[in-house]
This record gives C-alpha cells, sequence and structure tokens, in this order.
C-alpha cells in the first residue's frame, strides 16, 4: 500500500481529533438533554473518571507490552508508552480498530515483527479479552446464568478454534517464527488483561452511580462485559452507536435502564474525549521536545526522523 505523503501524515491526526471536537461541539449544541447531564454531574465525579483513564493507559500499556514480548521483541518504557498514547488516540477517532494496525506498522518498522507474529499476540490477547468480559457477563447474570454460560463456551471454543488453525497455518507454512506462548507470559497476559476490564468496570459503575442511583459494582461488571462485546464488531469511532446498542440488548443481564444507559454513555464519551484530547497534547509536546533535544554529533551523521 502505497503511503500519504509526509506532510499529510503530521496533519491528518490533528485534523481528525479537530473534526472530532467540532462534531462532539455540535453535538451538544443540539442536545440540551446532554448538557444538562453534564451540568448537573459532581465535577468530581468527571474528574475521577479522567483519573482512572489515566489508570486505564497504564494497564493497555502493560498489555502492549507483554504483547510484543510474545513475538520475542521490546520496546523501551518510554517509547511503549507514547506507543501507547498515539495507537490510544487512533484507535477512537478512526473507524474499526485502527489502534492495533498502527501498533503492528511500528513495530514492523522498528523492530523488524513480521505482521503475521504480531496478529497472532493480539488474536491471544482478544480471545482472553472475550473470555474474561464472558466471565464477567456469567458474574452477576443471576438468573439469566445460563445465557452468559453459553456465551462463554461459544467465546472459548471460538477463540481456541482461532488460534490454534492460526497456529497450525504458521507451522504449515515452514516459515521461521519469534511467536511463542509461555506459561509465563501466558498468565502475565491474563492478569494484565483482567486489570485493564476491571478499571474499565470500574469506571462504568462510578459513571452509573452518578446517573442512577443503586446501581452496585456487579450489575456494573455485567454492564462493563456487554458493553465489551462491542469492541468486536464497532464500525464507528469510539464504537458510537454500537455500545449503546450493546448495552440495550443486554438490558435483562445488568437491569439499568436506556435512560441509564444514554446518560451514562454521554459522561463517558465526554471525558474520555477531553482526556484524548489532553493526552495528544501531551505526546505531541514529547515528541517535538525530542526533536528540538536532538543534537548530531557529527554533521555527516543523519538524524533518525
Amino acid at each position: 500500500m502505497k503511503r500519504l505523503p509526509k506532510p499529510l501524515q503530521n496533519i491528518l491526526p490533528i485534523a481528525i481529533v479537530v473534526v472530532t471536537v467540532i462534531l462532539f461541539v455540535y453535538l451538544f449544541a443540539t442536545h440540551p438533554e446532554y448538557r444538562h447531564t453534564l451540568a448537573t454531574t459532581n465535577p468530581w465525579i468527571l474528574i475521577l473518571v479522567g483519573v482512572l483513564y489515566a489508570v486505564l493507559m497504564l494497564c493497555s500499556n502493560w498489555v502492549y507490552d507483554i504483547t510484543l514480548r510474545l513475538c520475542g521483541e521490546r520496546l523501551s518504557r518510554r517509547e511503549n508508552i507514547l506507543l501507547t498514547c498515539y495507537s490510544t488516540i487512533v484507535n477512537y477517532f478512526g473507524p474499526l480498530q485502527s489502534g492495533p494496525g498502527v501498533r503492528a506498522a511500528y513495530v514492523k518498522q522498528k523492530r523488524n515483527v513480521k505482521y503475521r507474529d504480531y496478529t497472532m499476540a493480539s488474536l491471544v490477547y482478544y480471545a482472553i479479552y472475550a473470555v474474561i468480559s464472558a466471565i464477567f457477563i456469567l458474574v452477576g447474570s443471576g438468573t439469566h446464568w445460563l445465557i452468559a454460560l453459553t456465551l462463554l463456551g461459544i467465546v472459548c471454543i471460538s477463540s481456541t478454534s482461532i488460534l490454534y488453525f492460526a497456529y497450525k497455518r504458521i507451522v504449515r507454512s515452514g516459515q521461521t517464527s519469534k511467536f511463542r506462548v509461555t506459561p509465563r507470559l501466558g498468565i502475565e497476559l491474563t492478569l494484565a488483561t483482567l486489570s485493564q476490564l476491571s478499571i474499565v468496570a470500574l469506571i462504568y459503575a462510578v459513571e452509573l452511580r452518578a446517573v442512577h442511583t443503586g446501581v452496585d459494582f456487579t450489575r456494573a461488571v455485567v454492564y462493563g462485559g456487554a458493553a465489551n462485546f462491542s469492541l468486536f464488531v464497532s464500525l464507528t469511532p469510539g464504537a458510537i452507536g454500537f455500545r449503546e446498542a450493546f448495552l440495550e440488548f443486554s438490558r435483562q443481564l445488568h437491569h439499568i435502564p436506556t435512560s441509564g444507559i444514554l446518560a451514562a454513555s454521554v459522561i463517558d464519551r465526554s471525558v474520555y474525549v477531553a482526556f484524548l484530547g489532553a493526552l495528544f497534547v501531551l505526546t505531541l509536546g514529547l515528541h517535538l521536545g525530542d526533536r528540538f533535544n536532538r543534537k548530531p554529533t557529527n554533521k555527516s551523521v543523519a538524524i533518525d526522523d
């Protein structure tokens, strides 16, 4: 695939962020009920959600570090954090799941990690992600435990099958591969993913309690488990519309009314867009700082851009 001209590569991310902010401003300008939701929410709740999203970033950074180690490579801590920031921004503002593509392209260029190996590592992560999400639904499903258990079985069987056939294809191809899943890395990735999804459930619990009193953490866990599955079919930035649809269809499991789902979603997306905006400014500042601080030791030495 032909690469975009470098000036366009630099301008495009900024343009996407600006357009998205304009759309959010337009959305709030034309829907007074959304403004009312934010205006009546305790500011400390909004700050707490923002802090939790910062913690979630650290968990995601841990996950991505392990994913790359499954491919036999590793980035420095600073480089991995910056890559996590960039891919998180792209993943939200871009269509489909753009973040994994950004990370795969980066580690291919910087560490020569094969796309096939990184895809396999990502599939392992998403399989664990899906299983834990299904368990979350099972934990608080109550009288609907049979539905949740069936979902868990389907997820486990399908995830195992996909990984098995993908790995067999690598073996049959006879090509060299650094991809390996050791027990230690498997356990560490499971713990990192569990931490990541637990923080997500905690964020939902805080948002739901702000708009719908009486929501306990168990219901928020089920709510989070259902919302997590929208990740796999999201065609819009941030799975807008798809997540809400998943939560509406799963109301029998988490028992959150439609009004609560929409109000919590307004808080969640507003805080997250503000968080990503701050993250974008921070990463841009760090990137520019790195460029200004580069001092070639010799005029003949090329500056790595």
